[in-house]
């Protein structure tokens, strides 16, 4: 869930995955293999897209919907 999150937000922002990569002081590559969830999310990580992006880590994570309903129950 959360790479797919990943990419709809960084298109949404019109941001390429070596923008996020200097964001995130990674290469493009890791970016590609966050999106496609070949590797998991550190907690450092995952902070820092949510400062990029500007969402909640429940949003990212696919915990919570667009409009901030939980889903899980």
């Amino acid at each position: 869930m959360y790479g797919q999150r990943i990419k709809e937000l960084r298109e949404e922002k019109g941001l390429s995955q070596e923008a996020v990569a200097r964001a995130l002081h990674c290469s493009q590559r890791t970016v590609s293999r966050y999106e496609l969830e070949q590797i998991d999310l550190s907690t450092e990580v995952l902070i820092a897209l949510c400062h990029i992006f500007k969402v909640s880590a429940d949003y990212l994570l696919g915990l919570e919907d667009e409009t901030g309903a939980k889903t899980y129950r």
